[in-house]
């Protein structure tokens, strides 16, 4: 049998004891009920009436409002007559009651009604007498009858008590042991049931779950819970910040680094909703509000001190199961970079001095008046010209990053026409597109309103675009410059038809000292592009690019009108 059918037997079992039980004590409890409820309403209650009208009755000759008293009194005993003789002693109170009212002081018959009323107690009075009687009778036979009937169900049920609960105690208090020693991690206890239940289908298969875990236990899991603990090791010793969120947002760990950073104990953390922690930590909250990589800057250790923040999403077959931050700590690259660009002016700022030199050098050797010179020496003069100049134009560009690496750009912005604009960049670069054999085409639309803007920037980005075109296109092409109003925006943009820049390229033409593979043998210093970035934009400016592989490039700003 299995324990099911076991169960279903035993409470079923019970449930017919109950409902034996119930049964009879129902009965017999109605039957009671009723006997007890009959002598509570037609007996006892009159009795009260009676009482009450006997209690008004004597104070009526002082006090004529008790009248109203036994009135009442008197009609709920005329509606609740039950018993035999109780109408006619209650009629006769009725007549002498309206006898009474006539002249309340001098009514002779006071005794008469006395009588009269102690007649109807009297007769409420022997009828409980004779039920408390009867339900004595009935509640002597209720005992007996319940008391063989409890002794007998008690002696069964006592039975089935004493022996039912092995049956399920045995094989769970031996599951029970089982499993206390899987938990202590002995995995070679069994169980041993001779039962063909659910019990011994349950033992065997604990049996089998004990021996995959013996097996695990001396397979890689414990490889792999080594290497957990010396991962977590790991990230508690890295200098970088990190936190590890499930995917409810709680807090999973808190390393070292963590804990300087934001002032906070990872045992006093772990496993707390990550909002709650925030609202009493600004820090916090800011970096779990930043869903994207942020410079942050935090005073540590008595100095400011720059941090980068990563978030990584933990995903497992497109589902995110949480998510780790990472604050890397920048300031040493911060400092070396602060230096670099100090000396990067220093040097740009010193090496201006004596390339000036050289090239006035160049200009009086050039003139007749100091005497001629012979094709060689003319060669050899037109080459030191030419990387002088390629050196001042490299160290302008430099200080120009270095003024705009440490925030000093300083703008003198006033009204500038744009076709001005163009028609310097263009006489600025005129020698070098003769020299490429590249032809320049203007496309300036008319009546353009002045700008106010830095005039000498604006046509440094303008030069340096055209300069790049040129450069870029092959020879005997074409280098086209656009100026046009669009609404409250002028846009100038540079367009040429040499072989463009590769897709993957596009985006980072405007990062510092990035470089296009293939063009080294045209090269500067890969700044040019992004001092123009940073000259339009501190004008409050956009700059912009689009290329095509192949066909060719356009390079372009927009300026507000009334920036």
């Amino acid at each position: 049998m299995n324990i099911k059918a076991k169960l279903t037997f035993g409470l079923l079992f019970l449930f017919v004891v109950i409902i034996c039980f119930g049964v009879l004590g129902i009965y017999y409890v109605n039957r009671l009920s009723n006997d007890a409820s009959k002598i509570l309403k037609d007996n006892q209650i009159s009795v009260e009436y009676c009482s009450q009208m006997l209690k008004a009755l004597d104070e009526i000759p002082g006090d004529p409002s008790q009248i109203a008293v036994f009135e009442k009194n008197l009609k709920l005993e005329e509606n609740n007559i039950t018993e035999p003789g109780e109408f006619q002693a209650t009629a006769e109170v009725r007549y002498l009651f309206e006898q009474l009212k006539k002249d309340p002081i001098r009514f002779p018959e006071i005794r008469k009604m006395h009588k009269a009323i102690f007649k109807i107690a009297d007769v409420n009075e022997i009828a409980i007498i004779h039920k408390n009687t009867k339900a004595s009778h009935y509640a002597a036979q209720a005992t007996l009858w319940l008391t063989i009937i409890v002794t007998i169900l008690s002696l069964a049920a006592f039975t089935f008590v004493i022996n039912f609960p092995s049956i399920i105690a045995k094989p769970i208090r031996e599951l029970t042991e089982g499993i206390k020693e899987i938990a202590n991690k002995n995995y070679s206890k069994r169980i041993h049931l001779d039962q063909k239940d659910e019990f011994g289908t349950l033992a065997d298969t604990f049996n089998a779950m004990a021996a995959k875990l013996d097996e695990y236990e001396h397979s890689n899991l414990a490889e792999i819970k080594a290497e957990k603990g010396r991962i977590e090791a790991i990230i508690n010793k890295m200098n970088d910040g990190i936190i590890g969120l499930n995917d409810k947002n709680e807090i999973l760990f808190f390393n070292s680094a963590a804990e300087g950073l934001f002032g906070l104990k990872e045992k006093d953390i772990i496993g707390s909703y990550a909002a709650d922690i925030a609202i009493q930590n600004d820090l916090l909250r800011t970096v779990l509000q930043n869903e994207t990589s942020k410079q942050l800057k935090i005073f540590l250790d008595n100095k400011e001190s720059f941090f980068v923040q990563e978030s990584i999403l933990i995903q497992a077959d497109h589902v995110v199961g949480g998510r780790v931050i990472i604050l890397r700590n920048i300031t040493p690259f911060k400092e070396l970079d602060a230096a670099k660009t100090n000396f990067i002016a220093t040097i740009s700022h010193e090496l201006k001095i004596p390339l000036f030199a050289i090239n006035m050098s160049t200009q009086l050797l050039e003139d007749k008046r100091m005497g001629e010179m012979n094709k060689d020496q003319t060669e050899i003069l037109g080459t030191i010209k030419a990387n002088a100049e390629r050196l001042l134009k490299i160290t302008g560009e430099l200080l120009n990053m270095s003024q705009i690496e440490t925030g000093r750009i300083q703008l003198k912005k006033e009204p500038a026409k744009p076709e001005v604009i163009v028609l310097r960049a263009m006489q600025a670069v005129q020698q070098q597109a003769t020299q490429f054999d590249v032809m320049l085409k203007e496309n300036v639309e008319s009546n353009l309103p002045h700008i106010n803007i830095d005039e000498e920037k604006t046509v440094w980005v303008l030069i340096n675009f055209l300069n790049n075109a040129i450069k870029y296109s092959s020879e005997g092409g074409t280098v086209e410059v656009h100026v046009k109003r669009e609404n409250e925006i002028i846009q100038f943009w540079v367009a040429d038809y040499g072989k463009g820049i590769e897709e993957q390229y596009v985006d980072r033409v405007f990062d510092k000292y990035f470089q296009v593979p293939g063009t080294t043998e045209r090269s500067g210093t890969g700044l040019g592009l992004s001092i123009s970035k940073e000259f339009i934009e501190a004008q409050g400016g956009k700059i912009w690019v689009n290329s095509k592989y192949g066909e060719g490039s356009t390079f372009g700003f927009n300026i507000l009108i009334n920036a």
